[in-house]
Parts: structure tokens; sequence; C-alpha cells
């Protein structure tokens, strides 16, 4: 155990399950206990607690209550609500009040627990984390429209720091929708050319001819339709920043031109002799393997050089799986605001779905489906049935789930004593469980599971480590089994 485990308050009117839960999870937490509302919120008050673990029904006071005035606290704990009244009703109430997670009561398993409290405190962490990083950037970077704390954001955070005071040529290379040009942008904004104008071009939208015209300007009658003067890009830039995005679709004749303005900063309005020069900070971006592009004659070995004096490569959204949550809740949020919604966040099965997907669109896919997800959303929270089908086959759980617990939706928990699930109301013995023909006609999964343990004890005298041993447990896990059943005294 670490020397500061993170500290759980259980609260819970009865005795058995309080005492129960706190010798299942002391040895992993600093557990306080309480029957009722009021000595719990006293033990709020007085204590740092990490973990708020609350019955539904309580005393005078009821679970949900005590997790809004948890969540009140100025240093608020992870809240998750045990009920055995696991509506869909009640779930959306409870999320409202502030609750990070729920779990049923009635077919609770102590792993299954202590995962959705690890899970939890990750996602604390993660955002107290990120809010921190973000208040940081504010003041001092001007970075607060990116969103993520992933390794490899941090990565690309600290090149845009670094690059960005300079006059270099930077090559920012990743996948369409990966966020290239809003990286362009940052340098920008924290370069000393951020009061001169940000001018974007896209490479592949225009034919070879008009992407030259664009960014170089023409003169009248420099071809057919050119019927006036027109002022490039590069003029446009002066004083500021050009962002060329996907440059590896130009062809040979303009890598020729951007080469040369590269190396003199010189350029010649389309149909005109006159050179002209301009004092513009030079920006490029690419989906393409400009290096293999090189190799194969298709790009111009002395302008990649040029360009790649600094080079930015943005990870896929499948390699950051870790900023899915911060980056779909700041969806979330925009996209209600737009749409005049006012909703809880995600339930468990939609952010797992999400965390699931491999996301080939990357993060504007995501944004896309995010604020799909906000539009046809019916409740308060977004649940598995509102993201499209292929998130559903994702992840998450069935997909018709939403954020109830189906009746169902435990019927396997227990089954790691030796049994695999069979049809409904039925449990088949893995292979070495020695069965019973009265465990084999048992009627419920707990049911056959309490008899393998009767059983095992029986014929081992009492000896909860060999009976352990051959119903496959872990001597914990009968411990706790033992109390789940009532058999402490077997």
């Amino acid at each position: 155990m670490s020397p500061n485990p993170p500290t759980l308050l259980i609260v819970d009117d009865e005795k058995s399950t309080r005492d129960g839960l706190r010798l299942a999870l002391e040895e992993r937490f600093d557990v306080w206990v309480a029957e009722e509302a009021g000595t719990a919120f006293e033990v709020l008050e007085r204590e740092r607690i990490d973990v708020l673990l609350t019955d539904l029904r309580l005393p005078k006071e009821d679970g949900l209550r005590l997790i809004s005035r948890a969540k009140s606290l100025p240093k608020p704990p992870v809240c998750i609500l045990m009920t055995a009244y696991g509506s869909d009703e009640t779930i959306i109430e409870a999320m409202k009040r502030g609750a990070d997670d729920y779990i049923a009561k009635g077919r609770m398993e102590i792993e299954l627990l202590e995962l959705k409290i690890e899970k939890a405190l990750r996602s604390r962490n993660l955002e107290a984390e990120n809010a921190a990083l973000h208040q940081q950037l504010d003041v001092r970077f001007g970075l607060e429209h990116i969103v993520g704390d992933s390794p490899a954001i941090r990565e690309v955070l600290d090149t845009v720091r670094q690059v960005a005071d300079s006059r270099a040529t930077v090559l920012i290379r990743g996948e369409s929708g990966t966020g290239k040009e809003l990286i362009a942008r940052a340098i920008h904004q924290l370069s000393p050319r951020s009061r001169g104008p940000l001018v974007t071009v896209h490479g592949g939208a225009l034919a070879p001819t008009l992407l030259e015209s664009e960014l170089f300007g023409h003169e009248k009658g420099a071809f057919t339709g050119a019927h006036e003067r027109r002022i490039g890009r590069f003029e446009i830039a002066q004083g500021g920043t050009l962002f060329l995005d996907e440059i590896g679709e130009i062809d040979a004749t303009l890598q020729v031109k951007l080469l040369r303005f590269l190396d003199q900063r010189t350029f010649e309005r389309v149909g005109s002799s006159k050179t002209l020069t301009a004092d513009v900070r030079f920006l490029t971006a690419t989906h393409r393997d400009l290096q293999a592009m090189v190799r194969e004659g298709r790009f111009r070995e002395d302008l990649y050089w040029r360009l790649c004096v600094v080079e930015i490569v943005l990870p896929p959204l499948r390699e950051r799986r870790t900023d899915i949550p911060l980056l779909a809740s700041a969806f979330l949020s925009e996209s209600a605001a737009a749409n005049g919604k006012s909703l809880a966040g995600f339930s468990p099965e939609a952010m797992e779905a999400l965390q699931a997907h491999d996301w080939p669109g990357n993060v504007r896919e995501l944004r896309a489906k995010v604020e799909r997800a906000v539009i046809l959303c019916r409740g308060e929270v977004i649940s598995l049935r509102d993201l499209p089908n292929d998130l559903r086959r994702s992840g998450g759980g069935p997909v018709g789930g939403g954020v109830g617990v189906g009746a169902g939706a435990g019927a396997g928990a227990g089954l790691s004593a030796g049994y695999s699930a069979g049809g409904p109301g039925a449990a088949t013995p893995t292979a070495g469980a020695a069965v019973s023909p009265g465990i084999q006609g048992s009627s419920t999964v707990q049911e056959a599971e309490k008899q393998l343990i009767i059983q095992a004890l029986r014929e081992t005298g009492g000896n909860r480590t060999e009976a352990a041993r051959r119903i496959g447990l872990s001597r914990r896990t009968l411990h706790r089994k033992l109390h789940e059943y009532q058999l402490e005294g077997f």
C-alpha cells in the first residue's frame, strides 16, 4: 500500500454493508464509515475525503442530497451512488447532482466497484491537471483552444512554445483532422508577428495556375479571365504569417517559385517582371509523407529541407485516447451552448464507446459526432443510444444501452469462481470445477456460486485457504463472498 492511500467514506444505514465494504476495501483505501448523511457531511467538512460511496436510501436525508452537498465543498470528492433502485430517472438525477458513477447494490462486485473508483479518481486527477495546465496556458502561452493533456500533446505544445519566437519555417505533419491549422494559428499567436495578419491558403483546393495567382497575385491580362490586378496572399500577409495547408499537393513549377521565395524572400506577380519582397513567416502542413515523395521524385528535396527546418508531427486521436474525454466534454459544452441545450455529460457506456473507437477522421470526426449526439439526445445525458451505429459497435456495452443498469447487467459478475455464463438464469461450470447435481440445479448464478462455496468448505473441513484454492478464488475474494452470502460463521 502506498504511504498515502486515497481516503474513502462509506455511507450506509445497514451495519453489515458498511462493515463488509470496509473489510473488502481497507487494504487499498483509508476507510471512514457513517450511517447517515449528517454524520457523513461532518466527516467531509473535517477530513480530506477522496471518494464518497453512498447508498441512495438513507435516514432523514437521501444519498442524492448528500452528493449535492459534497460537490459544493471547495475540494469535492469523487461521488459514487449505490442503489438497488437503479432506474434511468434515478441515475440521471444522480449525475445532475454531481455523481461521477453509480453501481447496482444488489449485484455489487468489489472488483467492479474498485475499478469504478479508480476510473473516477483518474478522471478527476486528469481534469485537475488539465485545468491547471489550461490556466497556465491562458496566462502565459495563449494555447487555450488546444485541448489535451496526453504526453504526445504536451510534447507538441512544448515545441510550439519553443519555435514561436523564431523566424524558422515549420512543417506541420499529421493525418486529416488532427488539428494542423490550429497549431499553425497557435504558432502565429505566440510569435512576435501576432499583431500582423495570419493568412491561410489551402493548396489542394485550387488548380496549379490558380494557386500561383492566389499566392503571388497577378497583373491585369496575365491570363484569360484576369480582368484586373490581384494582390497575392504573400503581399496580404506582409509583416505576419502565411500558412499553406496541404503543400504536398502543389506542382513542380510552383515548388520552384516557393523555393526561390524562401531563399530570397522575393517573388513576381503572374504576368509581371517586377520583383517584390515580402516579410512573411512561412508555415506549411501536409498529411502526406514528403520524404517518400522526394524519393519518388514528386517533391523537390531542396524545397523539403527549406520547409522542414522544424517539423511538428501531430499524433492521430487513436494514439492519444486519454485526451478523448477532455475533447468530447469540450465539444459537448460548445455544441450544447450553440443548440440551446443543457446536458450533464456522457453516460459511462457512451464514454467507453468514444474511447474504444479508432477515429479515422481524428478530432474533426469526434467533434462532428459529439455535435450529432447533442442534437439527437432526448435526455439530459448522452447515452450509447445517442451515438452513431459505428460508435455503438466500438464498445461500451449493448447497442441499446443507456445510462441505466439492465436486469442482467451483473449476471456474470460472480462467475470468476469457476463459472461461465450459460443461458438466462443458468450457470455452467468451467473446467476443473467440481459441481454436484444440487449446484447444477440452482436457479441463479448467485445461488449456484453460494452452493459451490458451501460444498468446498464442507469438503475441506472449513479450511478457507484450501476451499478458495479448489474453486479458483483468492482468499480475499472468498472472504468477501462469505460476507455477501452471510456465510461468515460457516
